[in-house]
């Protein structure tokens, strides 16, 4: 199952980092936030990832690129050529496609944007920017459970992002967009979704896929709720990347599941 990733925007509110590079490639211990989300998703058995990257996106693709040097042991050879000789690596058995969706296109048309390499199977979708204790596995199980379209995961925080209504059943009732002070379930991303999605992302680049799919989805009773009890943390701003980093090198990162 392949895991895409939403890696395309500004990020505004974190300029301090996002005006040298791409919000998801901001650091945490020495590594991207973006590594982090996919060691998790790797500790579950889910190596191969579609990033829909956008702003700045030649940085995604170079660290990519260097990513088997950087992990791995290397004499450079000077007295022949420059000749490069690879001892041990520690790279992670990942598959990585990299795609330019567009500089200022919406996260609905950026979905859109990797339909192909999605193709006709079920897969997972997250957002670049926000780590999670969450049981993937879990979490697929009870997806492939309900036989609905979508599963996103909610927790409950005070913070500001799209609300949802959930019903007893764990069916989402309606989605909508968040106000100054809500405190409700709220869309963590985590989300599990079956192909038929895209025939809900219209409108092109300017599909956001919070606000029409996701709510025509609730309004079918085809956007089911996987509700998280753990830890769920976003990195909007610098605030929040120190806060994560203390976590890191204190050893007590709650999404360190690998």
């Amino acid at each position: 199952m392949k895991v895409v990733l939403l890696a395309g925007g500004l990020g505004t509110r974190i300029s301090e980092e996002s005006q040298f590079k791409p919000k998801p490639m901001v650091e945490v211990g020495g590594k991207p936030i973006l590594w982090h989300i996919m060691k998790e998703y790797s500790a579950y058995g889910f190596n191969e990832f579609v990033i829909c990257a956008g702003y700045k996106q030649h940085y995604i693709k170079e660290w990519f690129k260097n990513y088997f040097i950087y992990t791995s042991d290397v004499t450079f050879d000077l007295t022949e050529g420059n000749k490069l000789i690879l001892h041990e690596q520690h790279s992670e058995p990942w598959k990585v496609t990299v795609v330019d969706t567009g500089l200022d296109t919406m996260t609905g048309g950026r979905i859109k944007r990797i339909q192909k390499y999605v193709g006709d199977e079920t897969f997972m979708l997250t957002y670049g920017d926000g780590v999670c204790d969450v049981n993937i596995a879990k979490l697929v199980d009870y997806h492939k459970s309900h036989g609905r379209i979508a599963t996103l995961t909610s927790v409950m925080l005070d913070q500001s992002k799209g609300v949802l209504n959930i019903g007893g059943d764990n069916a989402v009732r309606s989605f909508r967009e968040k106000s100054a002070k809500d405190s409700a379930p709220i869309n963590a991303g985590y989300m599990v979704l079956e192909p038929q999605v895209f025939d809900y992302l219209a409108g092109g680049d300017n599909c956001i896929f919070e606000k029409e799919p996701l709510m025509t989805l609730a309004k079918e009773g085809q956007l089911m709720s996987y509700q998280h009890k753990g830890f769920w943390q976003c990195m909007d701003t610098k605030r929040e990347m120190d806060d994560l980093e203390k976590m890191w090198k204190s050893g007590t990162a709650p999404w360190k599941v690998w």
